[in-house]
């Protein structure tokens, strides 16, 4: 990504962001042929109209599973992935609303089963997170929402799920690399991206003996709209470049992380987490 094309940048004024208006775009199409790794699996993706829910809701679909794609309300973003899942000959649902709400987990649950009859991948993703200079600038109100969305939407969608999945489930939960090392910027979404690093830890401990397996992401700086939405153009401008690859990463390169997780590649892993983050060095 040059300097021109970030010159080209807004910062955004709502949450999670909006795709359509990225320039330049974010790389979200699988780079590869499918080989029909999750053939006749039915997946979950909240977080799915764009980023790397878009991107993995398409390579999903590519390698044969048909997906519930759960938004707030981005329409736009989410009526393309769901053409693009389409075009790769799956079913797709819309399931707009806030994953903060627990009955409106109930409802993806309720609406995936109702349309697809089974539920095997559950894909945790939708995030926000509001970029403050001083801890004294984080609200009470938005440490709350930053918390309800990013850790209470995974707990309750999968507490919704848990009932209806079979031996064999995946579960996948999106943390994030500063969960592990902090962002001065962000300090309650890294504080609530901890929380659900200790939440999939403890789940895939519980569920091990059922049978699910429950493991995580954490992805680096990846160019998705959660950035515009967050940092001033300075801070875009900077964003991935102290990578040790020099860059931020596209959408569709952290996808494959999440389908190998889903799909019998991944069958001996459960509370581990795959780090694509361009070469960030993280323990634990």
């Amino acid at each position: 990504m040059g300097s021109t094309d970030l010159d080209k940048l807004d910062t955004e004024d709502r949450q999670p962001g909006l795709e359509h208006r990225m320039d330049p775009a974010p790389d979200y199409m699988p780079r590869y042929a499918g080989s029909q790794r999750l053939a006749g699996k039915v997946a979950i993706v909240t977080g799915g109209d764009s980023g790397i829910g878009r991107a993995t809701s398409i390579l999903f679909a590519r390698e044969g599973a048909d997906v519930a794609i759960a938004y707030l309300d981005e329409h736009e973003d989410a009526e393309l992935t769901k053409a693009r899942v389409e075009a790769e000959g799956a079913r797709a649902l819309l399931l707009p609303g806030d994953v903060g709400r627990k009955e409106f987990c109930a409802e993806i649950i309720e609406k995936t089963l109702a349309a697809f009859g089974a539920i095997d991948i559950v894909v945790t993703n939708a995030a926000e997170q509001h970029a403050r200079k001083e801890v004294t600038e984080i609200s009470e109100d938005q440490l709350f929402r930053t918390f309800r969305t990013n850790l209470a939407g995974q707990f309750f969608l999968i507490q919704e799920a848990l009932p209806h999945l079979k031996r064999g489930a995946s579960i996948i939960c999106t943390t994030s690399v500063t969960a592990y090392r902090g962002q001065d910027l962000l300090i309650d979404y890294a504080s609530s991206k901890g929380a659900v690093l200790s939440m999939m830890r403890a789940l895939s401990s519980r569920l091990a003996p059922d049978g699910i397996r429950v493991n995580g992401v954490a992805p680096g700086p990846i160019w998705t709209p959660l950035i515009p939405a967050s940092f001033p153009p300075d801070k875009i401008e900077e964003f991935g470049i102290s990578s040790p690859l020099g860059r931020p990463g596209q959408p569709n390169e952290v996808a494959p992380a999440y389908l190998f997780l889903a799909c019998e590649d991944g069958s001996y892993f459960t509370g581990q987490v795959l780090h694509p983050n361009g070469g960030d060095l993280i323990g634990g």
